[in-house]
C-alpha cells in the first residue's frame, strides 16, 4: 500500500488486505490479553480499523519510525495498547510475537498502556483526557520547526467528559492547528456501562461549539475512515472525525458488552473467539512458549531531539542598590537568552516557546511576548492543558518554558507534570508566588508544598534561587541542560545577597553548579541551612547570633533534589544544623536533609523550621512571624539548641 491520503478511495485490493490485516490484528489482541490475563480487548477491537488505516497510510515508516518529518499519531485512550501494538507489529514496526508473548510482562517494553519506547508510539498516555493536549504540542512543534506533517489524536468517547479536553479544543482552534485531526472511537461503552448513562456528553456539539469541523463516519468502514482523513487534510481548521464503532467488534459474544472494556477471555473463550474470526487456534502453543521467557528482539531506539542552548557565560548582575524580585530576574534572563540566540544565529525563527496562563504580568514574561510573539502561547486559565502541551513540545527540538504560580504550575497539574516526567520531556517549569511570601493573597495561593510534590517524581529537578543574581544564573543553567526542571521563587522584592566585603555573593565570579551548596558565611559554632528567599531572613538571624557571640556557618541550598552529602558532612562538624524554609516542614528541604543525615550515619544535632499550618493574609514578614519563621524565631531556636 502507498502511504498517502491523496486518492479519493481505497482500491479493492487494499480493502481486501485491510480485512485480512484487521482479522489478524483482532486475533493478536485476544492472544496477548488472554496470555497476560489482563488488558483491554473491547476498545482495542473497536479501534483497530482506525489504527489499520492510520499506521498503514500515514507518513510514518517501520524502517524509519523517528524521522523528524513523520506524521505523529497520539493515542489518548492509552489502554487500547493491544490494538495499537497489533497494528504496529503486523505492519513491521517490531516483532509481533514479542508483543503477544510479553504484553504486560515485567521488564517488557510492551506495557499495559502505550509506551513511547515502542516504535510508532509518540507519547505515553493512559491518564485519560491528556492525549489531545499532547497532540497540540506536537502540532506546535511542526509549526515552529516548519515541518510538513500531520498530527492525529485517537481518543475514546468516555474520556470526552474530562475538562482538559475542552481546554485543548479551544487552544487548537485559537492557534489554528489546522494540521490536527482528532478521531473519536465512539463505541458508546465504558467500564461502568453505557457512556450516555454514566455521563451524558454531546461530543459533536462540544467540538463544533469550540470551532472544530466535524465529520461522522462508520468506524469499521475502511473507505469511510480513509476518505474522512483525506477530507480533514483539506479543511482549514482542526477536524474531529467521530467514528461510530462497536466494542468487541468481530467476536459475536463480545460485541456491545461493556464487560470487555477491561476483562479478558479465558483460554476456552479465546479459542472460540479465534475460531469465529477464522484465526488459527494457537493459544495452547503460545502459553507454552511464554513459559520459555525468550529474549525480546531489540527495538529501534528513539532519537533524543531535546534542545538546549550552549552555555554563553553571560549574566545580568544586580547590585546592592538594584534590589528586585526573583521573578523579574527570571523574565529578564529569559528575554536576554532568547534575544542573544536570535542575534547569534541571525535567524528569523528561534527554537523557543513560552507558555502563560493569564499571568504574564505576574510571572514577568511580557518582554519575551512583545519581542517573540510567535513563540509565546497564551493558554488562558487552562493550566492542565498548558502543562501537557508544553511538556510534549519540549520533547521535540524546542526549548520550552511553562511559567505559572506555584499553586497552579505544581499543585494543580501534578498529574500532568508526572506524565511529562514519565515521557522524559525537557520542560522548564518556572513557578513564581511560592511560599508564605505570597502574603496578602492568603492560604489558597501560598504554595508551601512545591518541593515535596515535585520531589516525588524521579526526573524533575527543583532549583530554588536565593536572590536575583542566582536566579539569573539558574535560568541560564536550565536553558543549557537537558531534563525537566522546576525553578521556584517567591513574590516579594528581596535584597541582593552580599558577601562579607559588601559585594554581590552570586555576582560576576560566581558559577552556578547544580547540586553544590553555597557557604554564605563561615563559622564554627553551628550551621544554618536556608533555601530560596528565606536566605535573606536567615542572614538576619545569623547577624543576631553573631552579635550574641555565636559564630554560625550559613549555607544556601538551591538544589534540594540532589544535595551534596559531603557538604552536609562538613556542615555537621559544627555539631548543630538548623534548617529554615518557606515550605511545609513535613515534606521540605529540612526533611530531605534529615533523611540524608540518617542514611549516611552523620552524627549531628538537627532541627528543622518550616510552615506547620496554612497561613493567612498579610504582609509576608508579618506572616513569617506568625509561622515561627522570622529571624527572631531562628535566633531563639539556635539559642535553645546550643
Amino acid at each position: 500500500m502507498k502511504r498517502t491520503f491523496d486518492r479519493d478511495s481505497l482500491t479493492e485490493e487494499e480493502i481486501e488486505f485491510l480485512k485480512s490485516f484487521t482479522k489478524k490484528c483482532r486475533g493478536d489482541i485476544l492472544r496477548m490479553t488472554t496470555l497476560a490475563t489482563s488488558g483491554h480487548p473491547g476498545g482495542s477491537m473497536s479501534s483497530i480499523d482506525i489504527y489499520a488505516i492510520l499506521y498503514g497510510f500515514c507518513n510514518v515508516y517501520p524502517s524509519d519510525p523517528f524521522n523528524p518529518e513523520r506524521d505523529r499519531i497520539i493515542i489518548s485512550h492509552g489502554h487500547t495498547t493491544p490494538g495499537v501494538y497489533s497494528a504496529l507489529g503486523n505492519y513491521g514496526f517490531f516483532d509481533m510475537e514479542d508483543a503477544v508473548l510479553n504484553f504486560r510482562t515485567a521488564g517488557s517494553p510492551f506495557e499495559g498502556h502505550v509506551e513511547k519506547s515502542v516504535p510508532g508510539i509518540e507519547w505515553n498516555t493512559g491518564n485519560l483526557g491528556q492525549g489531545l493536549s499532547a497532540a497540540c504540542g506536537f502540532a506546535l512543534n511542526s509549526r515552529l520547526n516548519n515541518l510538513n506533517c500531520n498530527i492525529y489524536c485517537v481518543m475514546g468517547d468516555g474520556e470526552q467528559a474530562k475538562g482538559q479536553i475542552g481546554e485543548a479544543r479551544r487552544f487548537a482552534v485559537k492557534y489554528k492547528l489546522n494540521n490536527l485531526t482528532v478521531i473519536v472511537d465512539k463505541n458508546g461503552l465504558q467500564i461502568g456501562g453505557k457512556t450516555s448513562e454514566i455521563m451524558p456528553d454531546n461530543i459533536k456539539g462540544n467540538f463544533e461549539a469550540d470551532g472544530f469541523h466535524t465529520i461522522e463516519i462508520d468506524g469499521h468502514d475502511f473507505n469511510e475512515i480513509y476518505s474522512a482523513v483525506k477530507k480533514a487534510h483539506a479543511i482549514d481548521s482542526p477536524v474531529v472525525i467521530i467514528a461510530n464503532t462497536i466494542m468487541g467488534k468481530g467476536v459475536s459474544f463480545m460485541e456491545n458488552r461493556a464487560k470487555y472494556h477491561g476483562s479478558t477471555l479465558n483460554t476456552e473463550d479465546c479459542k472460540k473467539a479465534l475460531n469465529e474470526l477464522g484465526e488459527r487456534d494457537d493459544i495452547d502453543e503460545l502459553i507454552n512458549e511464554k513459559k520459555l521467557n525468550k529474549p525480546i528482539k531489540s527495538l529501534n531506539k528513539r532519537t533524543d531531539n531535546r534542545f538546549v542552548l550552549e552555555p554563553d557565560n553571560k549574566n545580568i548582575i544586580y547590585t546592592r542598590d538594584k534590589n528586585t524580585d526573583n521573578r523579574s530576574a527570571f523574565g529578564n534572563a529569559l528575554f536576554d537568552i532568547a534575544k542573544s540566540y536570535k542575534e547569534k544565529t541571525d535567524s528569523q525563527r528561534i527554537p523557543f516557546a513560552v507558555f502563560d496562563c493569564d499571568l504574564e504580568g505576574s510571572v514577568k514574561t511580557g518582554a519575551f511576548r512583545k519581542e517573540f510573539s510567535d513563540n509565546f502561547f497564551e493558554s488562558g486559565i487552562e493550566e492542565h492543558n498548558a502543562a501537557v502541551i508544553s511538556g510534549a513540545l519540549s520533547s521535540e527540538s524546542i526549548l520550552t518554558f511553562f511559567a505559572d504560580f506555584g499553586v497552579f504550575g505544581v499543585d494543580e497539574v501534578y498529574n500532568q507534570q508526572r506524565l511529562n516526567d514519565i515521557n522524559n520531556s525537557n520542560l522548564k517549569v518556572v513557578c513564581t508566588h511560592c511560599g508564605i511570601d505570597v502574603g496578602e493573597d492568603g492560604k489558597t495561593h501560598q504554595c508551601i508544598d512545591y518541593f515535596g510534590i515535585i520531589n516525588s517524581t524521579f526526573g524533575f529537578k527543583v532549583i530554588i534561587p536565593a536572590d536575583p543574581n542566582q536566579t539569573d544564573k539558574a535560568v541560564r543553567y536550565i536553558a543549557s541542560h537537558k531534563g525537566n526542571f522546576v525553578l521556584i521563587m517567591g513574590r516579594s522584592v528581596i535584597p541582593v545577597i552580599l558577601n562579607e566585603e559588601g559585594e554581590p555573593f552570586f555576582g560576576e565570579n560566581y558559577e552556578f553548579k547544580y547540586g553544590k551548596t553555597d557557604t554564605v558565611r563561615k563559622g564554627n559554632d553551628m550551621t544554618i541551612i536556608s533555601t530560596g528567599n528565606m536566605l535573606t531572613h536567615a542572614l538576619k538571624g545569623y547577624e543576631m547570633l553573631k552579635e550574641d557571640g555565636i559564630n554560625p556557618t550559613l549555607i544556601n541550598i538551591s538544589c534540594p533534589s540532589d544535595i551534596d552529602v559531603e557538604d552536609l558532612k562538613s556542615a555537621a562538624k559544627t555539631g548543630l544544623i538548623i534548617t529554615i524554609e518557606d515550605h511545609n516542614v513535613k515534606t521540605g528541604v529540612g526533611t530531605a536533609i534529615g533523611t540524608l543525615i540518617a542514611e549516611n550515619g552523620i552524627n549531628v544535632k538537627f532541627r528543622k523550621l518550616g510552615a506547620t499550618s496554612y497561613n493567612s493574609s498579610g504582609k509576608s514578614n508579618e506572616l513569617y512571624k506568625l509561622a515561627g519563621l522570622s529571624p527572631q524565631d531562628l535566633y531563639n531556636a539556635a539559642k535553645k539548641e546550643i
